[in-house]
């Protein structure tokens, strides 16, 4: 992988990776686009990097993680992903990253079921309460929501924003309630990867690491900025039309 191409996954994922689009799923078929090898330093790439753009949300709401209120509600949520995603990791490496037809068909069934639920999902009216008074039955069940996510083309942040949205929650709570939730849930994803091959990785690897890494940090600075301008007057329906027809365009050009 050259420098180049790690910088333009890096954008890649800076963009998509609080969208609900599956920042994942665009890694996916970009890498196919870009006709990469389907190597298990890919593999681990494509899970490393997103915590590049996660840290974008350290930088924009460090201060929330020193409220004990919100970090505690964060944790729970994490716990149900952790525990899933720890026992399935081998399967989603081994059978699900990089498989394609796995990922049109979450971004085509995720897009039906985005449209769906905005057209079925009636917010009501008032302001958005602040993340600390999500309860620890939410954030429990938020995070079996985003365990979803494990599935290529889900989206994390469709899978949590729409769960949180179904539990009641208001949509900008919940949206920033995403982010701070994407921070223990990359570290450790990022973490189980790099301990179990870092030893692995080449130099030339490691730079092209280092260069996606720090692209999705800058440009996740952005994206975060724009879908929180984005929802206060907007659904996800323009999202998961979007989803539905990169789905259909992949079909033709990729399978």
């Amino acid at each position: 992988m050259t420098l180049i191409t790690a910088a333009l996954l890096g954008i890649v994922e800076g963009i998509t990776e609080f969208l609900p689009v599956s920042s994942t799923g665009h890694l996916i078929l970009a890498s196919r686009l870009l006709t990469l090898p389907d190597t298990d330093f890919l593999k681990s790439f494509e899970i490393i990097i997103q915590l590049g753009a996660i840290l974008a949300v350290i930088a924009l709401y460090w201060k929330s993680f020193f409220n004990f209120e919100i970090l505690k509600r964060v944790v729970v949520a994490f716990i149900p992903t952790g525990i899933i995603g720890l026992a399935l990791y081998k399967v989603v490496k081994t059978y699900l990253l990089g498989n394609e037809a796995v990922v049109l068909w979450a971004l085509l069934l995720g897009g039906i079921a985005l449209i769906a639920f905005e057209w079925w999902h009636k917010e009501a009216p008032g302001e958005a309460q602040p993340i600390a008074g999500i309860t620890y039955r939410q954030s429990f069940f938020i995070g079996l929501f985003q365990a979803l996510s494990i599935i290529p083309g889900t989206s994390r942040s469709a899978a949590t924003i729409v769960g949180g949205l179904a539990l009641g929650i208001k949509r900008q709570t919940i949206v920033e309630f995403s982010f701070l939730l994407a921070v223990p849930t990359m570290l450790a994803a990022t973490g189980l990867d790099l301990f179990k091959n870092a030893s692995t990785f080449t130099p030339d690897e490691a730079a092209a690491l280092s260069v996606g890494f720090a692209v999705s940090f800058i440009v996740a600075l952005f994206s975060i900025k724009f879908l929180l301008g984005y929802i206060r007057k907007h659904s996800f329906v323009p999202f998961g039309i979007y989803r539905i027809i990169v789905a259909l365009l992949f079909w033709v050009i990729l399978l």
